[in-house]
């Protein structure tokens, strides 16, 4: 495949003059359009807009390399724009832009195209191509200057495959650089060319490592990395690090790597390098630039959240067809009382549905747990989380509970790495498979025994006591705080104290209070799962698509849907959810609804009294958290 194979004549302009940055792009995605290459120009609009806010595409001496990947490209095209007065575009260099080529990527197996964009992506440093380009006069002769350029260039990764350093004892400084960036479509391939024609100036031998899109190429060998006097880690993206331990290594952005290639060579020559030091046996990722405390403390958390996904999903859904299926085939009416908390669990199949959905929600918080842990303290801390977690499942601290267990197992890996590094090295040696596992978990569990769950204990039983001494106050307000209460912890000991208080109020012959109980664990789903619908900006493409989930989860009662959604960003989740949730637990306490079943959602409503106004108070409810949710969070790329 040829670069011009990916141009049409129709998506050229020689003659551009847009006002600004967003003109630009929007211009060029016209360009584009008119192609015929894109199946939804909006989606595809929104994608190269969101790669623009990861870091500029604007590489400097006046080109511009904006891009996009998705599944709302039809084929792999490109549009070409000649801007003859410049236009601010915020470009490394800040300097106005010229020349533009945007990228539209499919997301598909076959990455023949890649390979083709790349190449035009290191084109395009050739100052007199790119000269040329910038005085055609027709879109025939553009076309042209590109072919016979093309002809004779040769793509990078071939390239670079025909250098490397070698590992005999020679003079010449040796260097080593790993290239990456988000898309995996341009920068990657411009900073392996600039590094590399960088090195070659200074006189160093070089190989470069490029992780586009199509996967790594050129990888660097164990001998090559224990040759190199210096490493290069140019990345917007995750990058294997391990292997790099104890090695002067040095990190920064992708865009770095473009435009102060020249500096990072004398860096590395200059021996000015930090050593890197890595975990043995463990799988380091680097991702380039300064990071907040915030941004780190929530790429920790999302790492337990993301792992945890898949059992609260798969379990959650289970669990409600076992609902589903005792619903069809029980009359919940007709059973005894002592029987009905076994609902879900009364006829075989339903059984096992519930005993298999049952299992994988109690590795939810363990996994929660040991990911979060993992993600501070490497491999060593995933045992810690793992126990930690499975503590809070089991006692009364519940998700709060596992938060605090992976944080800890993290950073108790970290303190106990610091003070293994003081001991001998033969005693330090041990450590990854003695001290760590063993003194690790014995603190977790002393920390999980004697302070966190006291703590949620002592929580759970004052808020039981609260609420017994309630009893007799505004049914309104019972119904708000009760259904608020839901919201707050989802399982934690918040959720437990007023779940407890409703099964008691049921025993007692008192309906009401389960029912404002259950409406109020049932809206944080349902909302997450309408918000995700309604304000689709504001949640990250994987929440997108477990989003809908939800409402299978909310109709059924299993609050812990919403979890991940109000763990990866809870100073905006806790607070819609909690103010939808009370509103529906005051309006089923207004409604005189009631409820004698302890669980099953939507399955027992046939046992609801007022079971119309109830479905009112929860789609109120629903209705007000998923707005407050579309105001409160922020958009995300």
């Amino acid at each position: 495949m040829r670069i011009t194979d990916l141009l049409d004549k129709r998506s050229i302009s020689l003659d551009a003059a847009p006002a600004d940055k967003k003109a630009t792009l929007d211009m060029a995605v016209e360009l584009m359009a008119k192609s015929g290459k894109l199946m939804d120009v909006e989606q595809y609009r929104a994608q190269v807009y969101a790669r623009e806010e990861e870091s500029t595409t604007g590489i400097g001496e006046g080109i511009a390399i904006p891009h996009g990947k998705c599944d709302a490209v039809k084929t792999p095209g490109l549009a070409a724009m000649v801007i003859k007065n410049g236009v601010d575009y915020d470009s490394l260099d800040g300097e106005p832009v010229t020349l533009l080529f945007l990228i539209a990527a499919p997301n598909t197996k076959d990455n023949v195209h890649l390979d083709v964009l790349s190449k035009l992506s290191v084109m395009l440093m050739d100052e007199n191509f790119t000269t040329s380009l910038r005085n055609a006069k027709s879109v025939e002769e553009f076309l042209q200057i590109i072919d016979a350029a093309d002809e004779s260039a040769k793509s990078i990764d071939d390239r670079l495959s025909d250098t490397g350093i070698t590992t005999e004892e020679k003079k010449s400084f040796k260097l080593l650089a790993v290239t990456s960036c988000p898309t995996g479509i341009a920068h990657t391939y411009m900073a392996a060319e600039a590094l590399e024609k960088a090195a070659k100036a200074a006189d160093c031998q070089i190989k470069i490592e490029t992780r586009g899109s199509a996967g790594a190429k050129n990888v660097l060998t164990a001998e090559e990395i224990a040759a190199a006097d210096c490493i290069i880690v140019a990345a917007d993206a995750k990058v294997p690090m391990d292997r790099f331990d104890g090695k002067k290594v040095i990190s920064c952005q992708v865009s770095d790597g473009i435009s102060k290639a020249d500096r990072l060579v004398q860096q590395a020559i200059s021996g000015e390098v930090e050593i890197f030091h890595g975990e043995s046996g463990a799988v380091k990722t680097a991702v380039a630039g300064k990071e907040s405390v915030a941004h780190k403390i929530y790429t920790q958390l999302m790492n337990g959240v993301s792992h945890m996904l898949p059992f609260v999903v798969g379990g959650g859904i289970l669990i409600a067809i076992a609902f589903l299926i005792d619903g069809l085939n029980v009359d919940i009416n007709a059973l005894p009382a002592d029987q009905r908390s076994n609902f879900g669990t009364i006829t075989p199949i339903a059984a096992m549905f519930k005993n298999i959905g049952g299992v994988a929600f109690g590795l939810m918080l363990p996994v929660l747990a040991g990911f979060i842990g993992m993600a501070i303290g490497d491999r060593p801390a995933l045992a810690l989380g793992f126990v930690g977690g499975m503590l809070a499942a089991n006692g009364k601290s519940g998700f709060l509970g596992a938060l605090v267990a992976g944080f800890l197992a993290g950073y108790l890996i970290v303190g106990l790495r610091k003070i293994c590094d003081k001991l001998p090295d033969a005693v330090e040696k041990l450590a990854p498979v003695l001290i760590y596992p063993v003194v690790g978990i014995l603190i977790m569990g002393l920390a999980m025994n004697f302070v966190v769950e006291p703590i949620m204990g002592g929580i759970n039983t004052g808020l039981n006591n609260f609420l017994s001494g309630m009893g007799d106050s505004s049914r309104v307000v019972l119904g708000l705080i009760l259904g608020g209460m839901m919201a707050i912890d989802m399982g934690g000991p918040f959720n437990k104290a007023a779940y407890v208080f409703g099964t008691a109020a049921i025993a007692a012959g008192n309906y009401d209070i389960m029912a404002a109980v259950m409406i109020g664990g049932m809206t944080p789903p349902c909302a997450i799962a309408l918000a995700t619908l309604l304000f689709k900006n504001k949640f990250t493409k994987e929440e997108r698509d477990a989003g809908p989930t939800n409402f299978i989860m909310g109709l059924a009662f299993i609050t812990e849907g919403a979890i991940p959604f109000a763990a990866s960003d809870p100073l905006h989740v806790l607070p819609s959810c909690i103010i939808g949730s009370a509103l529906a637990g005051a309006l089923s306490m207004a409604f005189h609804c009631t409820l004698m079943a302890p669980h099953g959602g939507i399955f027992v409503f046939p046992v609801v009294g007022n079971a119309l106004m109830y479905l009112v108070a929860l789609a109120a409810g629903t209705v007000v958290s998923a707005l407050l949710l579309g105001v409160l969070k922020k958009k995300v790329a």
